[in-house]
């Protein structure tokens, strides 16, 4: 080992070396500062470019963005219609063979001539359960129950069929092994439980609303086109969100452009989930707003859990009264050209009558068969831009999704409450796309 003392460091050397620390110091916040500038010019020229341009990513070229799925390959190898929001016909002319009614939820199956019939409790098993939710769309938590015949609802006819003994697990379908029947030998029909929706942890701006938390409305999805929210939507099942086709404008028709934000109370684009289709309803009609609904399919399944939960669908033949006490969420402006809530809204409006919504003074005879009405004639409580393709929900035993914000005149004007997609008169198109994708 070596002996001996270190070398004193002279005053002028100390001197030295603390301005060369000094500016390599400045240097290197000179260098963050730059380097941060360029980062940050980076992401502004490039969300600026990409809500004008279309990127050709095989031909390294860029499409206006209006060109991109307009029936017309602009890219070199046709990107720009590779991906794009769909109208495809996809009901056909036959009827979807299965549903559920009443708030009992009791399956219905549509049999040979033409007519629904309930299905009879006897030689139901398990399988049966799962194939039918599936076929519904559904392929969580499915579960059946008997329910009395006495306790049907008397306004809908009284046919039965019933699951043949012979009827092996593999069937494809449940109603392609139903046969007529009388009546029920056991007494009972079956009724379904699909999925675990509609549960939150709280029940019970929009305009006239109040902050809420997205655990109380945990279907609640943000939609967002280059990270922009731009529509709400519905968690419907695993995989698939419910809105309003007016949200996919010429300008917003490129797939790839959109996520999904689900489970935030507060608006934020983290976490967002890529889309795989965009379907509209065919016989959209801008001009009308009618047919006013659109599905997105995920790119991948959700996991479900306090603050991220499937909404349910309705059930045909819901006992839905004038006065209905509804509850509509969403982050859309808090007042008319106004700005955007940064935290979930909910604001609870009753169901109107529709003879008092197309009254001359209110709509007249622009609202469809495929249109309902919420809100306050006298105004002051309503859904506003923003909040479009948002649910609108009415509790029973749990959350059903009854109707979608659509449109409306202006934003909690008297007389001209919010109009919203009615959902009981598309669930067919609802389960035959689900079914076909």
């Amino acid at each position: 080992m070596c002996t001996g003392h270190r070398k004193m460091m002279t005053f002028r050397e100390g001197q030295r070396r603390s301005k060369a620390k000094l500016g390599l110091g400045i240097m290197l916040c000179i260098l963050l500062v730059l380097g941060a500038l360029v980062v940050g010019g980076y992401f502004f020229f490039e969300r600026l470019i990409s809500e004008k341009y279309y990127f050709c990513h095989r031909s390294l070229g860029f499409v206006p963005m209006l060109a991109a799925c307009d029936g017309r390959a602009d890219c070199r190898y046709g990107e720009d219609e590779s991906n794009c929001v769909s109208n495809t016909n996809t009901t056909s002319n036959t009827t979807f063979p299965v549903r559920l009614v009443s708030d009992r939820l009791v399956l219905q199956v549509h049999t040979v001539g033409s007519r629904w019939s309930y299905v009879c409790a006897e030689n139901w098993r398990g399988h049966h359960t799962q194939s039918t939710c599936q076929q519904l769309g559904y392929t969580e938590s499915p579960r059946s129950v008997w329910v009395p015949v006495h306790s049907l609802p008397s306004q809908l006819p009284m046919s039965f069929s019933g699951v043949q003994a012979q009827q092996g697990p593999h069937e494809a379908h449940v109603y392609a092994g139903v046969m007529p029947q009388e009546s029920c030998s056991s007494g009972s029909v079956i009724s379904l439980s699909c999925s675990d929706c509609g549960f939150a942890l709280g029940e019970d701006r929009i305009v006239g609303g109040s902050d809420t938390f997205v655990e109380e409305w945990p279907w609640q999805a943000s939609l967002q086109w280059m990270e922009q929210h731009r529509c709400g939507g519905s968690l419907i099942s695993l995989r698939w969100v419910l809105t309003a086709a007016h949200c996919f404008t010429s300008r917003t028709k490129a797939v790839d452009h959109w996520r999904v934000v689900l489970g935030k109370t507060i608006m934020g684009s983290s976490g967002g989930i890529s889309v795989e289709k965009i379907i509209i309803h065919r016989s959209y009609k801008h001009t009308l707003n009618d047919y006013d609904i659109a599905l997105m399919q995920l790119s991948k399944p959700v996991t479900t859990g306090d603050s991220v939960r499937p909404v349910c669908l309705p059930p045909y033949h819901l006992p839905l009264k004038t006065g209905e006490q509804l509850v509509v969420t969403g982050w859309g402006l808090l007042q008319e050209n106004g700005q955007l809530a940064s935290v979930l809204q909910k604001a609870t409006v009753p169901l109107i009558d529709r003879q008092v919504c197309t009254r001359p003074s209110s709509y007249s005879n622009s609202i469809t068969p495929r249109m309902l009405c919420a809100g306050y004639i006298e105004g002051g409580v309503d859904s506003c831009q923003g909040d479009s393709g948002g649910p609108l929900v009415y509790l029973t035993s749990h959350w059903q999704l009854i109707g979608v914000v659509s449109s409306g005149m202006g934003c909690a004007r008297t007389n001209y409450p919010g109009i919203y997609t009615n959902i009981s008169t598309v669930l067919e198109w609802i389960h035959t796309v689900i079914q076909n994708y």
